[in-house]
C-alpha cells in the first residue's frame, strides 16, 4: 500500500511539474508575441531613415493607383479590350475580368496610401463593375460586344458625372502632393 501511495504522490508531483513547465512556456511565448507585435507597430509608425524610403513607396503607390484608375476607366478599358465578334455577354465578362485583374494586381498598394484613398479606388472599381453589369443586363439576348461598348460609352457621354474617375484621380493626386 505504501509503494502505490508513494508512486501516486510521485505521479502527482510529476504532473504538477509538467503542468508548471507548460504554463511557463505558454506565458513566455505570449510575452514574446506581444513584444513582437509592439515592435512591429512601432516600426510601422516610425519613418525609415528620415522618411525617404517610406515616402518614396507612398508616392509610388499613389502613382500606381492613379494609373489603375486610368486603366479601368471604361472608355480606356473598352478601347484596350475591344475584340470584334464577341457577344455582349462575352464582352461583359471580358470587361469585368479586366477590371478585377487590374485591381487585384494593385491590391498591395493599400499598404502605402490612406484608408480614404484606398476606399475611393475600391469604390471606383465597384462602380465600374456595376455599370458594366447593369448595362449588360439590359441588352437583348443576341446583342454583340460592340452594342455593349456603344451603350457604355453613350451612358458616359450623356452623363459625364456617372464616372468617378476624375474625382478619384484628383483625390489621389492631392494626397500624393501632400507627401512632397
Amino acid at each position: 500500500m505504501e509503494i502505490s501511495s508513494t508512486l501516486f504522490i510521485v505521479a502527482i508531483v510529476f504532473a504538477l511539474l509538467l503542468a508548471g513547465i507548460l504554463a511557463w512556456l505558454f506565458i513566455k511565448q505570449r510575452l514574446q508575441m506581444k513584444e513582437a507585435e509592439k515592435k512591429f507597430a512601432a516600426d510601422r509608425q516610425q519613418p525609415v531613415a528620415d522618411g525617404l524610403p517610406s515616402r518614396q513607396l507612398q508616392l509610388q503607390a499613389y502613382e500606381r493607383l492613379i494609373l489603375l484608375t486610368d486603366r479601368i476607366a471604361l472608355p480606356n478599358l473598352i478601347q484596350r479590350a475591344n475584340q470584334p465578334g464577341l457577344s455582349a455577354r462575352e464582352m461583359q465578362s471580358l470587361l469585368t475580368l479586366s477590371i478585377r485583374q487590374e485591381f487585384e494586381h494593385n491590391i498591395t498598394q493599400q499598404l502605402y496610401v490612406s484608408p480614404e484613398a484606398w476606399d475611393a479606388v475600391r469604390n471606383y472599381k465597384d462602380q465600374n463593375l456595376l455599370i458594366v453589369n447593369q448595362v449588360g443586363s439590359f441588352l437583348p439576348e443576341g446583342a454583340g460586344g460592340s452594342d455593349l461598348n456603344r451603350q457604355l460609352l453613350d451612358l458616359l457621354m450623356q452623363n459625364p458625372k456617372a464616372s468617378l474617375q476624375s474625382v478619384v484621380s484628383e483625390a489621389l493626386s492631392y494626397e500624393a502632393k501632400k507627401l512632397l
